[in-house]
């Protein structure tokens, strides 16, 4: 607050202690009181009075302050109320108490909001876990039917998988500090086991590998490092072009090291590419292929931001996809 906004609130009393003031002066004079008695009268009472203003703009500019450092201070904002001094005024302690009911009302919802979102968490990764027996049953029943039926089904049966996967890393991105753990990983370890989890949905495409130097050691959480790249996998396979390829390859960046995973695919389209990061975002090529949900690259963006990877993605038409997933090192003159 300053002091312009204290006296523009301070308008209509300060007008009516002018006019009061004039009138005590007028009925003086006519009373007979000399002009300059008049005048010594109010000079005292004019300073008196600036004094009193001036007081109580410090007075409340100070109180705003503490209440502004308080609020400042919070990573909770809703629980304000519960932090706040005790108050100075009869009218303070009415509007405190007014926003404490409020505050009070609002944690509660809070509260509620929260314990429904654990209960939905929980309930999600309990239905994962349960709906990988059946999928596991399936496949084991698909190995007494005819080749192509096999085939077929396998294929259903990994898409069923992937959207599983996606539905279990959504729930968990709820609450990120409590479900990773960042550790020292093999980079080149952790691409043969994400290769090896895609394998037959890379098969089934023809698609071909080909890897560069991958001999570095990263930091970060293997389990959702695993899901970001089996994303970026699906979707080399799934937009493949007339000979696929993959190519993985790494490079050093002081203290960090960039992977770059890169396609010769359909591409994507320029006006699409600041939208593919968008929540249920499909685009051109998820529609005309079907089975995109427009959540992989939302989830690998997401996860991403928790472990502080930097994910970027370069696209032509139907020449490619780059993406480039920069994770935190560990120099080799450390190892």
């Amino acid at each position: 607050m300053n002091f312009t906004e204290f006296i523009s609130d301070r308008t209509g009393r300060l007008m009516m202690d002018i006019v009061l003031t004039v009138a005590a002066a007028l009925f003086l004079r006519a009373a007979g009181t000399q002009a300059g008695v008049i005048i010594l009268l109010l000079i005292p009472l004019s300073i008196v009075f600036a004094l009193t203003q001036i007081y109580d703009f410090i007075r409340q500019r100070t109180r705003l302050g503490e209440l502004e450092s308080i609020m400042d201070g919070l990573d909770e904002k809703y629980l304000f109320a519960e932090c706040l001094p005790p108050p100075c005024t009869a009218y303070e302690r009415r509007i405190f108490y007014l926003l404490r009911r409020s505050c009070k009302s609002m944690t509660s919802a809070v509260s509620d909001a929260e314990a429904s979102r654990r209960e939905y968490r929980e309930y999600i990764e309990s239905w994962v876990h349960e709906i990988k027996a059946p999928i596991t049953a399936a496949r084991l029943i698909c190995r007494n039917t005819d080749p192509e039926t096999r085939r077929k089904l396998t294929g259903e049966l990994m898409q069923l998988e992937a959207h599983v996967e996606r539905v279990l890393y959504y729930a968990r991105a709820e609450n990120p500090e409590k479900d990773f753990l960042i550790q020292r990983i093999s980079l080149s370890e952790l691409i043969s086991q994400a290769i090896r989890n895609h394998k037959s949905l890379l098969i089934q495409n023809d698609m071909r590998i080909d890897t560069g130097s991958l001999d570095y050691t990263i930091y970060t959480d293997r389990k959702w490092s695993l899901f970001i790249l089996g994303q970026l996998l699906q979707n080399a396979a799934r937009y493949h072009g007339s000979t696929p390829l993959i190519t993985l390859s790494a490079k050093p960046l002081g203290n960090q090291v960039q992977l770059t995973v890169q396609d010769n695919g359909i591409g994507i389209p320029a006006h699409e590419l600041p939208r593919i990061f968008d929540r249920g975002f499909t685009g051109s090529n998820g529609r005309s292929r079907g089975g995109s949900t427009g959540m992989g690259l939302y989830l690998c963006r997401k996860l991403s931001g928790f472990l502080e990877l930097d994910l970027r993605i370069t696209s032509e038409e139907n020449l490619g996809t780059t993406v480039s997933l920069t994770f935190p090192a560990v120099k080799k003159c450390d190892l």
